[in-house]
């Protein structure tokens, strides 16, 4: 395939530009590597009364795969930089990534800067089939809001994973994105500037976060790169330390990763998410009963013999 989709911050940057540019929601339409029985984009009513339409990418299934994965992107918030872990789920998962509010072809235009409006707006996502698990993903900045989400919704998530966490501090690659942004920021094009306005004004919001991560039940799993210069990993690793929820937080480190974990092997990935899904257990059966000999017949004695019963 002669198109290729940018990596990293930068390449992020550049994909935002070239969007706008060609007049597009996506850098690569998602089409162009995908057919729609194994990637297609799909698309919901907003959650909280508030009637906005918002895009989303999902693994199509005949029938419902016993774990559905929900995706809750960072920013710029673009599900199209999902699509290969997407096509290489295996058949037994599902998953749907989303485009926030104020990116791509998601509704409404202008930045939805209240993580707590987006939580109700995504909260549609959380929806399963009878049955059907869900192992619901924050990946950067959407961290924050799908800890959110799991707390409105605590019996609808069976376990959070919290990817790359974005917790306010901004490493050396994020900050010189957000101050060479904030300068620019009637010139750049509407998801960086989105993005950028998003960052810029997360911290002050996180009291939110962790007060849902306190009340969450579920198994909380914080993964992270350990060559993120985007988001520091130390700030990852001391929210789970410190948080205090009902349930101790595991924490992954990822060797040689950064902060798009997405950008590199996909199978390490997934590896990743399988090992925040228990394994199913086998079926519950009524143990076996003992052999009760005295119940079986006896044979019937006739003139001292012993006479079997037919």
């Amino acid at each position: 395939m002669s198109h290729k989709r940018p990596k990293g911050v930068l390449g992020l940057g550049l994909a935002c530009l070239d969007a706008a540019v060609r007049n597009r929601t996506e850098h690569v339409p998602t089409s162009a590597f995908y057919p729609d029985t194994v990637v297609r984009r799909t698309s919901f009513v907003a959650g909280g009364g508030l009637g906005w339409r918002i895009s989303a990418l999902e693994t199509p299934r005949e029938t419902p795969a016993p774990w559905k994965i929900v995706v809750i992107t960072g920013a710029p918030s673009w599900a199209e930089y999902w699509a290969p872990v997407l096509a290489a789920l295996p058949a037994d998962r599902e998953m749907v990534v989303v485009d926030r509010p104020g990116f791509a072809a998601s509704e409404p235009a202008v930045c939805v800067g209240d993580i707590r409006i987006q939580a109700a707006a995504l909260e549609p996502l959380l929806d399963a089939a009878p049955g059907q698990k869900v192992l619901l993903v924050g990946q950067s900045y959407g961290a924050a809001i799908a800890s959110l989400m799991a707390a409105a919704r605590p019996k609808s998530v069976a376990s959070l994973v919290l990817l790359s966490s974005f917790l306010g501090e901004a490493g050396p690659t994020a900050r010189w994105l957000v101050e060479t942004g904030t300068r620019m920021l009637p010139l750049i094009p509407r998801d960086l500037r989105n993005a950028v306005l998003e960052v810029s004004n997360q911290r002050h919001q996180l009291t939110h976060m962790r007060a849902a991560l306190k009340r969450l039940s579920v198994p909380v799993h914080v993964i992270h790169g350990d060559r993120d210069d985007f988001a520091p990993i130390e700030l990852a690793e001391k929210l789970a330390k410190d948080t205090r929820g009902r349930r101790p937080f595991r924490f992954q480190r990822v060797p040689g990763a950064d902060h798009f974990l997405t950008d590199g092997p996909i199978e390490t990935l997934i590896g990743r998410l399988e090992d925040c899904i228990p394994p199913a257990s086998a079926p519950w059966r009524l143990p076996a009963l003992p052999k009760l000999g005295w119940l079986a017949p006896r044979p019937a004695q006739v003139g001292g013999a012993q006479v079997s019963a037919a």
